[in-house]
């Protein structure tokens, strides 16, 4: 009997081998598919197989250490690191406007990106930290802006170009 995990990550089974074969015949399921086999000590994927080599054409995937509760996941989007880090640089750069706009748009690329991602991958937290500093720090700028031309009105004459 055979247990699989879906690119959902939840785990189906106990199937049998006809049920594996149906499943990469309709194409839920593929050679890089994690699999635990009854009686075995850990995962493997469904292409390592030796019942199953006649199923996948090429070469089966390079084995990696697969966790009991599923795949592994794939490490940080750097995306999300980037918006971070230009969030922060915005807030310490003396409100630097250009580090608030990179801090957004690398912020959002990172959680269309983490959200459309079959296999889980980290940086939902770092993305949103991102977005909420560039977005905090860009209205600060904006208002303290407006702050500075309503109680200065001179500021005002001299970016008229009225000296």
């Amino acid at each position: 009997m055979y247990r699989i995990i879906g690119t959902d990550g939840k785990t189906y089974g106990p199937v049998g081998l006809e049920q594996i074969r149906q499943w990469l015949a309709q194409g839920r399921a593929d050679s890089r598919t994690p699999v635990f086999v009854d009686g075995a000590s850990e995962w493997t994927f469904l292409g390592l197989l030796p019942e199953l080599a006649g199923d996948f054409a090429g070469t089966p995937p390079r084995i990696g250490a697969v966790r009991p509760g599923g795949p592994a996941a794939r490490g940080t989007n750097s995306f999300a690191t980037a918006g971070l880090v230009c969030g922060l640089l915005a807030w310490t750069c003396c409100c630097c406007v250009p580090f608030n706009l990179l801090g957004l748009a690398f912020s959002i690329i990172a959680l269309a990106q983490i959200s459309s991602q079959p296999e889980p991958q980290e940086g939902r937290t770092l993305a949103i930290a991102g977005l909420v500093l560039s977005a905090a720090n860009l209205l600060f700028v904006f208002g303290l802006g407006l702050f500075r031309l309503a109680f200065s009105p001179a500021a005002l004459h001299w970016h008229l170009g009225r000296f």
